[in-house]
């Protein structure tokens, strides 16, 4: 991949935007500090194992 589309795919996403989405949403629904705590951790393995395209597949083809 050449480096100019590598930095725009960059810009369009962060793994911290998306964790401050989640954070947001659940402080918006009143979860517990502690359960917050564990999605995020549990969000940030699964950006170590899983693709972009894997999890976009994954919540087209989820019921949510």
């Amino acid at each position: 991949m050449d480096k100019q589309l590598q930095a725009l795919l960059y810009e369009q996403w962060k793994n911290g935007a998306c964790l401050g989405y989640v954070i947001k949403a659940m402080e918006n629904l009143e979860y517990k500090p502690k359960d917050i705590q564990a999605v995020v951790s549990e969000m940030k393995w699964l950006f170590d194992i899983n693709t972009l395209n894997e999890a976009d597949r994954h919540y087209c083809d989820s019921p949510y």
